[in-house]
Parts: structure tokens; sequence; C-alpha cells
């Protein structure tokens, strides 16, 4: 079998689960959606990378304690989210919308926002899981909790099995259940299956430490900036088609709901090459990450191709999964074929970034000398004399690509370093 069949088929194995999961937490607005644009427009328009490595390195206690430092974070990030959310309203009012609509969606996040510490909380434990190569149990609570998503939502907002007919509020107390259901239920999944073991501490000091949290932050920010940016300009886009009308707002909502739903297959790639990757690093197989990096991005394209394929020819058929409207299915039939036009760009950009801040972070900081000739790996733990440890510059140079910090390295001289971990 060649290397390049072979990688492929590690990292599907890696990444079906994780396209499972994300289509499965993206379905949980979705569903809300497809139940509430059988209701009425307006409703419709009111819902509007460390644990891999420490694995790859065998560093079960770095792995925990990214853990606990990603739930802190998660934890310290939810309040001005939540805070965000309370003024839906008069940001919504403030940038020319419906105030019918803006009034919908204030009621609507208002509901959910409690949940968001228990959202972040579930996506701190999946990455952990994840990166450590376990990630059928996230993929499996994906798929029940849609389906319990699917018939609450569908019981509290028409009013069925004996509940009463709440709609737009029904379908927010629905998702914020869930929110709040998962990571509980992820908890005792872990627990009962005993999936923390070799990768758990105690809870003291270190995991609350600002050097500690800056150090998931640092590894966090770019990548979440980067969709933050992409979601600001879909957000501004769906204001705009607010302008023109609650019909026109209504069509942006559907293709933009198709959009992030498929988009969802990409981001699983993506996160799984961020372990892959990752993994490679940490054990020091530069090479093969790269040509783990490589497999992703030309899967990520392939899986996008599909996409865009499918936005082009159904354009006319898939709106009427959302809403049987005639107006709304025809805008929304003609936006189609322009999102159709950049999804093989936008899953390339997806599973590259995380991809390439992963090496750059490993060239940074781990460019050796071995034999007299420079050579650039992950830890590079194999290369040196002592385990744990590596050879490594006086000066390496926090370069952002491997070559001028190689070149850098070659002029200094060498030190046996130990392996940095999470302090």
């Amino acid at each position: 079998m060649s290397p390049i069949r072979r990688e492929l088929g590690a990292l599907w194995r890696l990444a079906w689960p994780l396209v499972v999961t994300q289509v499965g937490v993206m379905m949980l607005g979705v569903v809300d959606t497809l139940l509430l644009g059988r209701l009425s427009v307006e409703a419709l328009d009111a819902v509007a990378l460390a644990v891999s490595q420490a694995y790859g390195d065998g560093d079960g206690e770095g792995a925990a304690l990214a853990l606990q430092r990603g739930l802190v974070v998660a934890l310290l990030v939810s309040a001005p989210v939540a805070l965000g959310w309370a003024w839906t309203e008069p940001a919504l009012l403030a940038l020319g919308q419906d105030p019918e609509i803006a009034r919908l969606a204030q009621s609507y996040n208002v509901l959910r926002a409690p949940s968001v510490p228990f959202l972040l909380a579930f996506c701190a434990l999946r990455s952990w899981l994840a990166g450590r190569n376990l990630v059928t149990p996230t993929m499996w609570l994906a798929v029940a909790v849609n389906l319990l998503n699917g018939v609450l939502g569908w019981a509290l907002i028409f009013g069925k099995l004996g509940f009463p007919r709440l709609e737009l509020v029904g379908a927010a107390v629905v998702a914020s259940l869930v929110w709040v259901a998962q990571p509980l239920a992820l908890v005792a999944i872990i627990r009962l299956g005993g999936l923390h073991k070799g990768a758990w501490r105690p809870w003291d000091r270190r995991a609350v430490e600002l050097s500690g949290l800056a150090q998931i932050i640092r590894l966090g920010v770019p990548i979440g900036l980067q969709l933050s940016f992409e979601g600001s300009a879909w957000s501004l886009a769906a204001m705009m088609a607010g302008w023109l009308g609650a019909s026109a707002l209504a069509g942006h909502t559907i293709v933009l709901n198709m959009i992030a739903l498929w988009f969802q297959v990409p981001l699983g790639i993506s996160m799984a090459a961020s372990v892959r990757v990752g993994n490679l690093l940490g054990a020091g197989d530069l090479l093969g990450a790269r040509l783990s990096g490589s497999v992703s991005l030309a899967l990520g394209a392939s899986v996008m191709l599909i996409a865009a394929s499918a936005f082009v020819l159904f354009r006319s058929e898939l709106p009427l999964l959302f809403t049987s409207d005639p107006g709304v299915v025809a805008l929304a039939a003609a936006i189609l074929p322009i999102a159709g036009a950049f999804q093989v760009f936008d899953g390339t950009q997806v599973v590259a970034e995380p991809v390439r801040l992963l090496h750059a972070r490993a060239a940074a900081r781990s460019v050796a000398r071995v034999g007299g000739a420079p050579r650039a790996g992950g830890n590079l733990v194999g290369t040196a004399r002592r385990p744990g440890h590596r050879l490594e510059p006086d000066a390496v140079l926090a370069a952002p690509r491997l070559a001028p910090a190689a070149r850098g390295a070659a002029r200094g001289s060498y030190q046996l370093r130990p392996v940095p971990r999470l302090a």
C-alpha cells in the first residue's frame, strides 16, 4: 500500500466520526430552522491544538492539563458571549432590522444564554478526546442528542405529545436543554468507560495559572479569530439581507444553513488533521506530518467539490427542505450557485490553517542539528541520546517558517535540552 493511501485511510478513520459529530452539533440548529421554517418567515429569520501534541509525545499529564485549562478558558469566555446575547434586540435595531424580528431574536437568545458555558465545556471535552484519537463516543452522543432534539423540538414548537405549543420559545428551550445535556452525558460516558485513564490529573492551581492559560489562548485564538471573522462576514451579509425585507432574509438564512451544515465536513477533516499532524509532530515524524497535511488538504477540497456541484444542480430543490414559501424558495435558489462557487476554496482554507499553525509552532521551537547538518522535526525525542531530551540551538529563532529558523540554527551552537511540556 502506498504511503498516500495508508495516510488517507488513517486520516479518514479519525475524520469520519468527527465529521458526524460536527454535523450533529450543527444539525441541532438546522433542525430548529427546519421546524421553525414551517411556522413563519419571521420565526425563521429570528434563528438567524495542545492535546494532540502532548498525546503524540506520550505526555498524559500534559493532555489532562490542557483539558483543565481549556475548561477554565471556556468558562471565562462564556460570560461575555452570554452578555452579548442579552443585547441582541438593541444591536439588531441599531443595524436597521425589522423590530418584530429583533424582538423574537432577543427572546430566543436570552433563553439560550445560560447554556453557553455548557456548550463550550462540551467543545473542550470533545477536543480532549479527539486529541487522544477517541472520536467515536462524541459521534454517537451527537446522533443521540439530535434524535432527542428533533422529537422534543417537534413536540414543544407545535404542541405535540401533550406539550403546550411554544413555537420559537419551545425551540430555544429545547436547544438550551440539549446544550446542557451534552457535556453532562459526555462526562458520564468518560467516567463509565474509563476514557480518562492515562490522561487525567487532579485539579490544582496549575490549571488556572495565567501563563498556562496563555498557552491555550495562543493556540486557539488564531483559529478562533479566523472562524470568527468568517462568521462575522456572513452575519453582516445577513444584516444587509434583512434591510431588503423578511423574505430576502429568510432566503439568505436558508442558504447560510446549507453552507454551514456542509462546512462541518471539512471542519471535521480539519479537526482530524490537527490531531493527526499534532500526534506525528509530537512523535517527531516531520515527514509523516507533512504527508498528512497534504492528504488533508486534498480531502477537504474534494468533499467541497461535491457541495459545489449539489448547490448548483439542485438549487431549486434544496430550499424546499426548509420552507414551501415560493418567494423564499426562489430567492434561495438564486443565491445557491454563488455559494457553490467558493466551496472548494472554503474547504481548503479551513483544513490548511490548523495544519499551518502546528507546523509553524513545531518549526519555531524544534530545530535541531544531528550529525553536523541542520535538521528540523517535531519534538525529535528520538534524535537525542537522552530520553525526553533533544538537541537544540542556543538561540532558536521564533520564525513562522522552517527555512529561516533552520538557517539561524545552523549558525549557532547546540545543547541537549528537555522537551518542553505544559508548565
